[in-house]
């Protein structure tokens, strides 16, 4: 994993207009899916039930990867939204540090 600014998924968003959201959500993505994370494309994010299925999905790719609780990184990421970004950047970034392993299946 790519170590990032905990900073960058809590600011960026309000001065890009939220673009920037997507765009992490896409890198770490590709980042969890090289490491066996199974989340599916991006372009889920715009419809509307099937986006919450797809963050559900991103959350256990940052429970493999970081040991975040994947509960934990849902209601972060749904509820909270730039806030939870950069919580589980944050733990993402301790993977990225430790080197990180291979996903488990989890699902």
């Amino acid at each position: 994993m790519k170590r990032r600014s905990p900073a960058a998924p809590l600011l960026l968003p309000f001065m890009t207009f939220g673009i920037y959201s997507i765009v992490w959500y896409v890198k770490t993505k590709i980042e969890m899916n090289a490491r066996g994370a199974g989340i599916p494309t991006a372009w889920l994010l715009l419809v509307p039930i099937a986006d919450i299925w797809c963050m559900w999905r991103f959350a256990v790719g940052v429970e493999g990867v970081s040991g975040m609780s994947r509960h934990a990184a849902f209601w972060l990421l749904l509820l909270l939204g730039p806030i939870g970004a950069a919580v589980a950047q944050s733990s993402l970034n301790t993977s990225a540090v430790g080197g990180g392993t291979q996903l488990k299946a989890v699902y």
